[in-house]
């Protein structure tokens, strides 16, 4: 029998480590740490997260939300990824290199556990995903978008180089119904190598555990 010829590591990226973060995509297991994180953090998300408003659900809830964002991950319709301490046995946040932008694009998403703000973690975090989207995905733009009063969120886009490029308003229905207003942060694929985001340290790997190649 001939064996097959080796196939190089193929994109998307499963699991990203940094300097001091893990982000992989998730899994069910990881359904009693991810209830635990949110449940911790609820006072600090409950302002910036709609979907914090139906929080805490139970365990089995959250087991199936995590087959959902593992079935989107594997067919490529959308990557969401846990944030892990570096021996993986704490969710420190959640996060997303969403596909809703269209094929050309990613929409990166985030929240932070409560007791992890103000460490950097976020910017960490963003430079790692802005990374992956256009040394991996090779993709055209990168957007950040959040509440135009979320100043903490938006410090995060504007320290990698981010261009503050629109505010959208009363485009989005903010946790008390009221309508709000949203900034858009992008970064395009030429900006990208003079930006802070080209410098960052990571070591992504394909869903076989390859390291997958991230240029300088």
């Amino acid at each position: 029998m001939t064996d097959l010829p080796p196939t190089p590591p193929l994109g998307p990226a499963y699991r990203i480590e940094t300097e001091r973060l893990v982000i992989r995509c998730w899994q069910p297991r990881d359904a009693p740490l991810l209830l635990a994180a949110v449940t911790a953090s609820l006072e600090h998300l409950r302002p910036w997260m709609p979907w914090a408003a139906y929080e805490p659900t139970d365990l089995h809830e959250k087991v199936n939300l995590l087959r959902r964002y593992r079935g989107q991950f594997d067919l490529g319709a959308d990557f969401i990824y846990g944030i892990f301490n570096p021996s993986e046995t704490e969710v420190w946040g959640g996060c997303g290199l969403h596909t809703r932008q269209g094929p050309d694009a990613r929409e990166i998403g985030y929240w932070i556990h409560a007791a992890q703000i103000n460490r950097g973690l976020a910017t960490e975090m963003v430079a790692a995903l802005t990374k992956v989207a256009f040394t991996v995905d090779a993709v055209h733009w990168v957007e950040v978008r959040c509440d135009t009063t979320n100043a903490r969120s938006a410090r995060v886009p504007q320290k990698l180089g981010f261009t503050r490029e629109a505010t959208l308003r009363q485009r989005v229905n903010g946790v008390d119904g009221t309508r709000r207003d949203m900034m858009v942060w992008s970064m395009l694929a030429e900006e990208y190598p003079h930006s802070r985001v080209a410098a960052a340290n990571i070591t992504p790997f394909d869903a076989l555990g390859r390291t997958l190649e991230v240029g300088d």
